[in-house]
């Protein structure tokens, strides 16, 4: 085990190694994550719309 001062050490020297992201690359992701969110909810409120009206299609047929 580690004395606390090597643990400090190491750390402050791992956290040196990261790689943060520009505000541009934060902001396109950001607005991706919005577009792609957006197509999904979409696409589910497509395909919701599809099976109710097949269903309801299929009811009225039978009942």
């Amino acid at each position: 085990m580690a004395n606390p001062v090597q643990f400090i050490s190491q750390v402050r020297a791992e956290i040196g190694k990261i790689t943060w992201p520009t505000r541009r690359e934060v902001i396109t992701t950001t607005i991706m994550v919005f577009i792609m969110a957006t197509l999904a909810s979409i696409f589910f409120f497509l395909v919701d719309l599809l099976i109710k009206t097949g269903l309801s299609q299929i009811l009225n047929l039978v009942g």
